[in-house]
């Protein structure tokens, strides 16, 4: 199955039921666009979860080393990392209960996208949510 974008009224329909979106590998650097991006899907009203074990906070949140370390429920894992991790990002996410899987603008891979999908997931890949949140509205 040929990865193909959700459509405009599948990815409004993600953002407009989401209220929390965990971010692997969210920078607490405000120059890094994983920080840009999130910070404006934090201003358009989304609580935003960091998800790196490298950083304390990002954007006035406490920061997580991983996926399962939440304590809370999140609706979508945004993935700001290269390509070659979202499989094991992908494992991760199975073990919560978030079914949208979002990865950024330049980050795709076919075989996560074939699995992720074959159990349940929304998957977006290779398209940046800030902007996709822009058009939808």
């Amino acid at each position: 199955m040929d990865y193909q974008h959700p459509s405009k009224e599948e990815i409004k329909t993600i953002l407009d039921n989401a209220k929390t979106i965990a971010v692997v590998g969210l920078s607490d650097n405000p120059e890094r666009t994983s920080y840009q991006v999130s910070k404006a899907m934090q201003t358009n009203g989304y609580r935003i979860i960091p998800i790196n074990p490298t950083i304390e906070e990002a954007l006035g949140e406490k920061a997580y080393p991983s996926l399962q370390d939440v304590p809370e429920e999140f609706d979508i894992i945004n993935v700001f990392r290269r390509s070659v991790f979202l499989k094991d990002v992908a494992k991760e996410a199975l073990q919560t209960n978030a079914r949208v899987f979002w990865a950024q603008q330049g980050i795709f891979d076919q075989e996560t996208y074939e699995w992720l999908t074959d159990q349940g997931f929304s998957v977006i890949m290779d398209m940046c949510i800030k902007v996709a949140h822009a058009l939808t509205k």
